[in-house]
C-alpha cells in the first residue's frame, strides 16, 4: 500500500482491497458469539451500541484515523469509499461532538459502503435505525463535528481497545462486532461452523429434558462438582 503525497497533519493510504466476494456472503449466515468463541474469546470490538433495527453487517474494513470530534477526514474517505467496505473510525471515543449523521448515511449509501463502526458518537440516530443501514458506535450526541483535522485514512486503528487494519474483514450483528485478517477467514469459517453444529446438538439433548446432559458432565467433572 503506497502512501500519497498530503499536506502536513494527514496521511492519506489509497482503499484496501475488498474480501472475496464468496467470503463475504458466507459470514452473513454466521453469528459474532461463534466466531468470538474461535478467536480465543480474546478479540472482538467490546463496548458499541447497535443503531440500526437488525440488518447483518459484512464487509471490509476502510480505516479512518480522526481527531476526537473532527470529521474532514471522513468526508475525505467517502469519496473513496467502494461498495462492499464498512467505514471504521478511530475518535477516541469521545462523544461531545458527533461524527457523522444522516447527510454522511445517505452519501454512504449511495457510494455502497455496508456499514459504519465507529469509536466515537453519531446523531441523526433515528434515520440509521429508519434505514436499517448498519452502524456500530460508542453514543449519541446533538452536538455537531469540527473540520480542521488532522488524521489519517488506512491506517490500523483503534476501537474500543481492538486494532483494526485496513481490509480486516469486518462482521457485526445483535450481539457485536469482530474483526479479522482476510487470510484468517476460511478457517475460521470452518470453526464457527463446527461451533454451530455441536450447539445445535446441545439444544438437541436439552430438548430431551433430562437433569443429566452431556455438555454438563464434562464441564463440571473436572472440578469434582457432580
Amino acid at each position: 500500500m503506497s502512501q500519497t503525497q498530503s499536506p502536513s497533519g494527514f496521511t492519506l493510504n489509497p482503499p484496501p482491497a475488498l474480501a472475496p466476494a464468496d467470503l463475504v456472503t458466507a459470514f452473513t449466515d454466521v453469528v459474532t458469539p461463534h466466531i468470538s468463541d474461535n478467536l480465543d474469546r480474546l478479540p472482538g470490538i467490546t463496548g458499541l451500541q447497535r443503531y440500526h433495527a437488525g440488518r447483518k453487517l459484512v464487509g471490509t474494513a476502510f480505516t479512518v484515523k480522526v481527531r476526537p470530534g473532527d470529521n474532514l477526514l471522513i468526508y475525505k474517505a467517502l469519496m473513496q469509499l467502494q461498495p462492499g467496505h464498512v467505514l471504521v473510525v478511530d475518535g477516541g471515543g469521545e462523544l461531545v461532538n458527533a461524527l457523522i449523521g444522516e447527510l454522511i448515511l445517505q452519501y454512504a449509501q449511495q457510494r455502497g459502503c455496508v456499514g459504519f463502526v465507529i469509536d466515537g458518537a453519531i446523531r441523526d440516530s433515528a434515520a440509521f435505525y429508519k434505514a436499517d443501514f448498519p452502524c456500530y458506535a460508542r453514543g449519541v450526541s446533538h452536538r455537531g463535528p469540527y473540520k480542521t483535522g488532522p488524521g489519517s485514512l488506512n491506517v490500523p486503528v483503534s476501537i474500543a481497545g481492538q486494532v483494526v487494519q485496513p481490509g480486516d474483514l469486518v462482521v457485526g450483528d445483535e450481539d457485536g462486532v469482530v474483526t479479522f485478517p482476510v487470510a484468517q477467514a476460511p478457517a475460521l469459517l470452518d470453526a464457527a461452523r463446527r461451533s454451530a453444529t455441536k450447539e445445535a446438538a446441545v439444544m438437541a439433548e436439552i430438548a430431551t429434558g433430562r437433569v443429566d446432559q452431556s455438555w454438563l458432565t464434562a464441564t463440571l467433572a473436572p472440578f469434582g462438582l457432580l
